[in-house]
């Protein structure tokens, strides 16, 4: 079994998580087997929930070759699995100003392939830089214990 998870790294320098939610995602089964070889990214995603329910937009799925299917959109959006008080939660957050809804890691549980999506808020420029000295001083604290 693959235990391989695609992680959105940019997503928690970007914003500030307020929230995290599992929703399962609609795949076909070549793109099922491209994202278990290792090829989707989450990088620039989003979530949007549009009149018929949640998607997430932008979501990269390298095409299989294999398959060979003609016409294959890679960001093609992807439509999630929610149960009904998630879906209006969602709505009810895109809806609020400021916050936005992302995701945050792809991984396998129990054969399946679950998004694991975010309620976030922008971070400030001023906030960024706070993050990059806390890492740089945690990092200098875990070198000067490793001497001692």
């Amino acid at each position: 079994m693959n235990n391989q998870s695609f992680a959105n790294k940019k997503a928690f320098f970007d914003y500030d998580i307020q929230e995290k939610i599992e929703a399962g995602i609609i795949l076909t089964g070549p793109e099922v087997k491209s994202v278990r070889s290792g090829r989707a990214n989450l990088k620039g995603s989003y979530v949007a929930v549009l009149s018929d329910g949640p998607y997430v937009m932008d979501l990269h799925i390298s095409a299989y070759e294999p398959a060979n299917v003609a016409g294959y959109e890679p960001k093609a959006k992807r439509k999630l699995l929610l149960n009904r008080k998630e879906i209006k939660k969602l709505e009810d957050i895109e809806k609020a100003t400021g916050l936005t809804i992302i995701p945050t890691n792809l991984y396998f549980k129990k054969g399946l392939i679950k998004l694991e999506i975010a309620i976030a808020k922008g971070k400030k420029l001023y906030d960024k830089r706070n993050s990059l000295k806390n890492k740089a001083q945690n990092l200098d604290i875990k070198r000067a214990i490793k001497h001692f």
